[in-house]
């Protein structure tokens, strides 16, 4: 019996499932957890509260990254009020269960899914799981990762699995190149803007073409990222040369990645998918969003469209304007979408010998990773950012969310590399304008939102 073709998510998929429940939901074997400061000393301590031990210490991680400070000289005090206890709490729970924490000035610091690839923690083929939503961004390594709340995670550090009911598949092919000045999180905004932040609801998205192959891997990280902004369970994009070329000798990665296994991780020709999506890349421009929603997003040369009146107030935009040339107060580089070495390298490329406009109130740049702010310091992308006018920080989630402590100016309209522009996201009554890095560096130099590829001319 010749077996059938499968996309790659079925070969994981089969190789993790251990058992199917008689009410039809499957268990499916986890093979990392990363916990983060906000939720995982509630998890930990719920499981030793249970009278149950983390089944493998050796599989679990935690990192302080949500609502750690990230002014430079950071200690465990926060901005946010009450928020020292999380990290202290988080600290005392992760010792007592012996797993791995990268601590607040620990070297290897940063959001989770930017050291998780750094660290090699996450691989090809793994199944991984966080309880942020954005862990989809591990995807693009070739893993099944997704997020997951904090009681799964207590249950998966016991059992080692995780119940879950079998997702549909997607497949959104991007044919032909990105033209130049048009990023990886452009992409995500067009698929957001063309077919709905519900438009991947219930699947696993695999992202595939040429454009797609022609991504580099922080590239391919930002544009699973933005995945769950699509409504996806998670993205995954198959490992290649590039992806194994990125892990090969990382710290929990293997030297060399010449199993079977490895080379088994791509989708049959013939395997179908629950659903097709076809993008030319020729027709992807720089974007800007202008409402509430990921969605709510045009190319940065558009006009506002006509929208949900909800979105139209908040924003203070009306339908027929143009986007390009709306005054902003802030800006803000960071977030595990847009944070790593060559993001804040493009956004340099920009900055270097410029400056932001007088009418900037406040402008940030974090790193991804305290890793990353190294590389970013041996570089001098530091002084380019200072002398520009922006804050240089630690790493950490930073405004890429209002925590309750730090935020921008009250009313301030924000341009942002993050991956969520809800009410409020960055704060009370802040309005954000999600955009990649090269577009938040060009509109800061403007004091309004701009087209990147005039600055690269």
């Amino acid at each position: 019996m010749t077996d059938l073709p499968k996309t790659l998510f079925e070969k994981i998929w089969d190789t993790h499932h251990v058992a199917q429940t008689a009410g039809g939901a499957h268990l499916i074997a986890i093979d990392r957890i990363f916990l983060h400061e906000r939720t995982g000393a509630s998890a930990l301590k719920s499981l030793a509260a249970s009278g149950r031990a983390v089944r493998d210490p050796a599989r679990v991680f935690a990192v302080m990254d949500h609502i750690v400070d990230t002014r430079i000289g950071r200690g465990d005090d926060t901005l946010m009020p009450g928020g020292s206890a999380f990290i202290t709490e988080t600290r005392a729970a992760s010792q007592a269960a012996g797993i791995t924490l990268f601590d607040v000035n620990d070297r290897d610091q940063g959001i989770t899914h930017v050291i998780s690839p750094e660290l090699g923690i996450v691989l090809p083929g793994a199944t991984l799981v966080a309880p942020d939503s954005h862990t989809c961004t591990q995807g693009a390594l070739g893993a099944l990762a997704w997020g997951i709340g904090s009681s799964e995670a207590e249950h998966a550090m016991a059992t080692g699995v995780l119940r879950l009911d079998r997702p549909k598949t997607m497949r959104i092919t991007v044919t032909g190149r990105l033209a130049p000045g048009v990023t990886p999180k452009d992409l995500a905004l067009h698929l957001l803007a063309e077919h709905g932040a519900g438009g991947g609801a219930g699947h696993v998205v695999e992202f595939a073409g040429e454009a797609v192959a022609g991504l580099d891997i922080e590239g391919r990280m930002t544009l699973c990222n933005m995945a769950t902004e699509f409504s996806a369970m998670t993205a995954i994009i198959a490992p290649d040369d590039k992806t194994y070329a990125y892990l090969a000798g990382r710290r929990y990665a293997p030297a060399r990645f010449d199993a079977p296994y490895w080379s088994s991780l791509s989708t049959d020709e013939g395997a179908t998918f629950d659903r097709e999506i076809l993008i030319d890349a020729a027709t992807v421009a720089p974007m800007v969003s202008w409402g509430t929603s990921p969605e709510h997003s045009i190319a940065v040369t558009g006009s506002v469209p006509e929208g949900p009146e909800r979105a139209h107030l908040y924003i203070g935009l009306q339908a027929g304007q143009a986007i390009a040339g709306i005054p902003i107060d802030a800006a803000f580089i960071g977030s595990c979408t847009n944070a790593r070495l060559s993001d804040l390298r493009r956004a340099a490329d920009l900055l270097r010998g410029r400056r932001i406009a007088p009418s900037i109130r406040k402008a940030l740049v974090v790193p991804g990773s305290s890793a990353v702010k190294r590389a970013a310091e041996a570089e001098g992308l530091d002084r380019i950012f200072t002398d520009a006018g922006f804050e240089w920080r630690a790493s950490g989630c930073s405004l890429c969310f209002f925590a309750g402590g730090e935020s921008f100016p009250p009313g301030s309209r924000t341009i942002s590399s993050t991956n969520r522009n809800f009410e409020g996201r960055q704060g009370p009554g802040i309005r954000t304008h999600i955009a990649s890095p090269e577009t938040v560096a060009a509109s800061a130099i403007a004091g309004a939102i701009a087209d990147p590829r005039e600055l690269a001319r």
